[in-house]
């Protein structure tokens, strides 16, 4: 984003960050943690009205693999299973993450619970059930949780959620205006 955080920029008048802490708000009657980098940090002012845990990542800057250790750090006891939402999938709904939620039968031997596009590409959310916070926690890196789920696929059930939601990611100014003004062409365009 050449020095742009991608999770303040504006959707519909609403920052990223914004919308996806109010999807991930409505989709849940639990709690909603959120991975920040230390404050003060811009991403605060965002969501300091939402009610949402605040989870400081000071070390963020040692990658990915920081935050979701935060999260899971801060997860109320005896937590069964988690979603692992990225921010910055501006296409996912509300009802994506509530999709992938009613997907989730911890009675089963799946788990891993995972959105993906309406074509089979594995995306984001996904959920997890608490025997996987372990091996997450022990991570480093800038990977993400991608190696301990991967060693799970055949106790993944993928979710299908429509088009490329599940993977649409924009990382560069030029992407931003590219989709902006994708959604703004009519429709047949």
């Amino acid at each position: 984003m050449r020095g742009r955080d991608k999770l303040l920029e504006k959707i519909d008048g609403v920052t990223l960050l914004g919308l996806q802490v109010r999807r991930a708000r409505a989709a849940t009657k639990g709690p909603v943690l959120v991975a920040l980098p230390p404050a003060p940090h811009p991403r605060y002012a965002i969501i300091k009205d939402c009610d949402v845990t605040h989870v400081a990542v000071p070390d963020a800057a040692s990658g990915m693999t920081a935050s979701l250790r935060r999260a899971l750090q801060a997860l109320p006891p005896n937590t069964p299973a988690v979603m692992i939402l990225l921010a910055d999938l501006p296409e996912l709904e509300t009802e994506d993450l509530v999709t992938v939620f009613d997907a989730v039968d911890l009675s089963s031997d799946s788990v891993v619970w995972r959105g993906t596009t309406s074509k089979g590409a594995v995306g984001h959310p996904l959920v997890v059930r608490a025997e996987l916070f372990e091996p997450l926690l022990a991570l480093r890196g800038d990977t993400g949780g991608a190696a301990v789920i991967k060693q799970y696929r055949n106790n993944t059930v993928p979710v299908a959620l429509p088009g490329d939601r599940a993977l649409r990611d924009l990382d560069t100014p030029e992407d931003w205006a590219a989709w902006h003004a994708a959604r703004r062409a009519p429709v047949g365009h």
